[in-house]
């Protein structure tokens, strides 16, 4: 079995970061407004102070979209469907993503727009390493409307749904379970399957 504490593949961990910068549960959004955007990409190494200051509603209402589009796309992952990457390949070509080879021969995905485009981009840099090594698939939002927390799916078999079995998954079946006892279906074990 995977190690749980070990970060997810091919860098993934950022586009899971900026997923999560949304938290439905606790009602927060650490990208709120244009400076903890600013901040947030600056943090993350993907927008320098100078610029990241200067980002406006403009970039706030797009990295959204992008946020949210990368949550659309994780969905899609839960039911295994294809998802619409025109949206993403837009900013891949705005930021102009492209292949670098440094010195000793490594090959580096990077923006080679600067500013907020190529912040853009970067983020996507993890996506697009991880879809051509396939671990993309693994990348989910949590089926549980109240949450739709991102994460990596451990299961062998990528069966995983919720972010959490314990919290999400066991909620999830607790009201699934009283539905149909209250509609008149037969009680089952709420705790039953997986």
């Amino acid at each position: 079995m995977a190690d749980e504490k070990q970060p997810p593949p091919d860098g993934l961990s950022l586009v899971i970061d900026y997923v999560n910068t949304r938290d439905r549960e606790a009602g927060s959004d650490d990208i709120g407004t244009p400076s903890e955007l600013g901040r947030w990409l600056h943090e993350h190494g993907l927008l320098d102070g100078r610029t990241a200051s200067e980002l406006g509603e403009g970039e706030l209402q797009r990295a959204v979209e992008l946020r949210e589009e990368l949550r659309e796309h994780m969905f899609a992952n839960n039911a295994d469907q294809p998802a619409d990457w025109g949206a993403l390949d837009r900013i891949v070509r705005r930021g102009r993503l492209q292949v670098r080879f440094t010195d000793d021969g490594e090959a580096l995905l990077e923006p080679a727009a600067a500013g907020f485009d190529g912040a853009l981009a970067g983020l996507l840099v993890p996506v697009a390493v991880a879809a051509r090594a396939g671990s993309w698939r693994r990348v989910k939002a949590c089926a549980a409307d109240t949450c739709q927390w991102a994460f990596y799916d451990r299961s062998r078999n990528r069966s995983g749904r919720w972010c959490e079995m314990a919290v999400c998954g066991n909620r999830t079946k607790v009201r699934s379970y009283r539905a149909r006892s209250s509609a008149g279906g037969e009680p089952q074990d709420a705790g039953a399957g997986s």
